[in-house]
């Protein structure tokens, strides 16, 4: 399991963060994730993601129930941003 920051904007940090879309979509693949604010009040949100396999994350994020759940969400794709570790 390996950990990873992402960073991304949404419509409405309030709907994202009460949102259990998250957990739908990724629980089943064994991925965990922690979410977070801007405590300035912005709309960029942050997460850390456990994933067990990242190559498999990489194309579940391809999926149209992945582009689903970001719409159900509010997220804005075009600023996702995920960081490894160093």
């Amino acid at each position: 399991m390996a950990t990873y920051l992402a960073f991304h904007e949404v419509d409405d940090v309030e709907h994202w963060l009460k949102s259990g879309k998250r957990e739908e979509f990724f629980g089943p693949h064994g991925i965990t994730v922690r979410t977070f604010r801007d405590p300035n009040g912005s709309n960029r949100v942050g997460l850390i993601i456990e994933i067990p396999d990242f190559a498999a994350f990489e194309r579940l994020m391809q999926t149209e129930g992945a582009a689903e759940a970001m719409k159900h969400d509010g997220v804005h794709p075009d600023t996702l941003l995920v960081l490894t570790e160093g």
